[in-house]
């Protein structure tokens, strides 16, 4: 990554179909093994999103502080997209399943019963 700072995409969902289709483009493998190993990226991201923590916290003394929290940051991004775009590879239709599952998560958690606490 270089120093200079790049603009936020204006459509994050083109994005993800243009990451999508890259990808798609460019697989190794095909039908459910490329979908299993899609998704095993997902698990490979998480993994560095804890290395970034344990290097941000000098959790490791042999190795002390390697990241920062701007590394952590930038490692947690990386779980999100690779999200979305094993959910697109999954459905055509993401945008609208992620919306109406994120709807009934916020629902649920600030929705709220009769005294306002969330439904549980």
């Amino acid at each position: 990554m270089t120093d200079r700072q790049l603009p936020a995409p204006a459509d994050l969902w083109a994005s993800i179909d243009e990451l999508w289709t890259w990808l798609d483009a460019h697989r190794a493998h095909d039908g459910e093994q490329g979908l299993l190993l899609r998704m095993l990226k997902l698990s490979e991201e998480v993994g560095e999103v804890a290395q970034a923590v344990i290097g941000a916290t000098g959790q490791n003394p042999r190795k002390g502080i390697t990241h920062t929290w701007d590394d952590v940051q930038g490692e947690l991004c990386d779980v999100v997209i690779t999200a979305l775009v094993v959910l697109r590879t999954l459905t055509p239709q993401a945008r609208e399943v992620f919306g109406e599952h994120l709807a009934r998560v916020v629902a649920r958690s600030l929705g709220g019963g009769p005294t306002g606490a969330p439904e549980r």
